[in-house]
């Protein structure tokens, strides 16, 4: 099993929420974090003073999938993320050991597949 995290711009959400559906995925968790790269934030003027903003607003998407969908989980979440400007954010894909699923008890690829 892999585990999928993406970091992408809270706007493009939707967008890769759908296509995410188009290739299986059922199940994710969302999370609104904040965060900067290369990005590096940038200033805002707020009732006449100049603030930094050093940590923009994004969101983590987090799936556990079997080891054949995790290539076009990937693919799907990086075509629909991009936007071809800075800041677009990253995937990482990494290894679970294993998964129980709390209801049942049971454990590895059918803990994750949506029943």
């Amino acid at each position: 099993m892999k585990k999928i995290e993406a970091i992408i711009k809270p706007f493009k959400l939707e967008e890769v929420k759908e296509a995410l559906a188009e290739v299986g995925v059922q199940g994710m968790t969302v999370t609104e974090v904040k965060g900067f790269g290369r990005q590096k934030g940038h200033t805002e003027i707020y009732r006449g003073s100049e603030y930094t903003v050093d940590f923009l607003p994004k969101v983590k998407i987090e799936i556990v999938v079997d080891d054949a969908q995790a290539g076009g989980v990937a693919e799907a979440i990086v075509k629909s993320a991009n936007t071809g400007k800075i800041g677009d954010g990253k995937v990482f894909i990494s290894t679970i050991e294993e998964a129980i699923r709390i209801r049942t008890g049971e454990t590895g690829s059918s803990a994750v597949a949506v029943n």
